[in-house]
């Protein structure tokens, strides 16, 4: 979905809140600018569009930096989950899900996506809606485009920000994210959202930022179009026999769950595995000394939205708490 990786969740979920700082003068970034008006002209966006959200920025140092420097966490299994699945999360996210409980399940009839998993989501991503990010996003995509480490991905990712506004979802000054350009309170990349989002109150506009109808089906919808299955959940914890064939645990091996029981795979309690033959692979998100996992087609879909394995068992171990499970 959007860029993004571990490091950045955790600060999105408070456990540090980084803002934007100012910007610096760059008679070269003004020249490269008006490349960008040009091209905006080109693709048939609207005067108004390009004047509101092209004039009078600068190239935000502290959104350089951060692309640069991102730093590498040696977090445990435990550790992350920890953080990012914490009791109080896991009491608010019951809290949300009961509190909006109609409206998910009207959207999960819809999309066929468990509510518990929207949830988790919107938790992880943003507390729930707390925190949708301190940069503009414009000037962020801007700057990120006009460094040069990316600079063909996020030009392209700015010029589907323009879009957003062009189409009138939201103004350019209350665009807010990170400092990525992840947008909402879902964080959507904003290709993302041209791909995925939806106004399910149909009001006209996709308004992932205020309008919780929005949200939800915009983060159903996307799950759903990246092979969610309504009828399966993400996987579960399991035990390795002792001697297990380390070749085998990956996301590259699929097997039945029959076969991982034949195997010696299961439960923590050392009951059998489900008997519905789900093809699944086992993990170790945290490393071999880790815990291990089988995971189904849903944590697949999972890191359709987040490319990290650690993420994505805790979505699904976040979603479970908050489904009583």
């Amino acid at each position: 979905m959007a860029f993004r990786n571990a490091w950045r969740l955790l600060i999105v979920g408070g456990v540090l809140v980084t803002l934007a700082s100012p910007g610096w003068a760059d008679p070269a970034f003004d020249a490269w600018l008006e490349g960008v008006r040009k091209e905006a002209r080109d693709r048939g966006l609207k005067e108004s569009t390009i004047e509101s959200a092209l004039s009078d920025i600068d190239p935000i140092k502290r959104v350089v930096e951060l692309d640069r420097r991102q730093p590498e966490f040696k977090l445990t299994l435990d550790r992350y989950l920890s953080r990012v699945v914490s009791k109080a999360r896991i009491e608010k996210g019951r809290a949300r899900l009961a509190e909006h409980r109609d409206l998910l399940g009207k959207i999960s009839a819809k999309y066929r996506v468990q509510p518990r998993f929207v949830v988790a989501l919107w938790g992880i991503e943003t507390d729930f809606g707390r925190y949708l990010g301190g940069f503009p996003v414009i000037p962020a995509l801007a700057s990120l485009a006009y460094d040069g480490r990316r600079s063909a991905y996020f030009r392209k990712e700015l010029f589907n920000a323009l879009t957003v506004i062009d189409q009138g979802h939201i103004a350019a000054k209350d665009m807010m994210g990170s400092w990525a350009g992840a947008m909402g309170q879902n964080q959507f990349m904003p290709s993302s959202f041209l791909r995925y989002a939806v106004d399910y109150d149909g009001d006209g506009r996709r308004d992932i930022w205020g309008t919780l109808g929005d949200v939800f089906a915009s983060s159903a919808n996307y799950l759903s179009k990246v092979g969610w299955r309504g009828d399966q959940t993400w996987g579960r914890m399991v035990r390795l026999p002792k001697g297990f064939d380390r070749t085998a645990i990956g996301l590259k091996v699929r097997k039945g769950l029959h076969d991982w029981q034949r195997l010696g795979v299961r439960r923590p309690d050392g009951r059998n595995l489900p008997t519905r033959n789900l093809r699944s692979s086992i993990l170790q998100p945290g490393g071999a000394n880790g815990s291990a996992y089988v995971v189904y087609d849903n944590f697949r879909a999972i890191l359709r939205w987040n490319r990290s394995n650690l993420f994505a068992t805790a979505v699904g171990t976040l979603a479970d708490r908050i489904g009583g499970r």
